[in-house]
């Protein structure tokens, strides 16, 4: 399954994309800007490098500082 962002402009863009969604069937969800954001900090968070390791005693060090 793929899913789409689409940014309507103006209160009529969003009225008519939700139209055609319905007409079309195709199952939509209105996103506010706040979960759009969420959404857009999952994503760098699942794509970050998870492999380097950072020990304990290093980010003490820095807290300290």
């Amino acid at each position: 399954m793929k899913a789409f962002v689409i940014t309507a402009n103006n209160k009529n863009e969003e009225l008519f994309l939700s139209t055609l969604f319905n007409k079309l069937g195709v199952p939509s969800k209105e996103m506010t800007a706040e979960e759009l954001e969420d959404f857009g900090l999952l994503k760098m968070m699942q794509e970050a490098d998870k492999s380097k390791k950072v020990s304990r005693s290093s980010i003490m060090k820095k807290l300290q500082s």
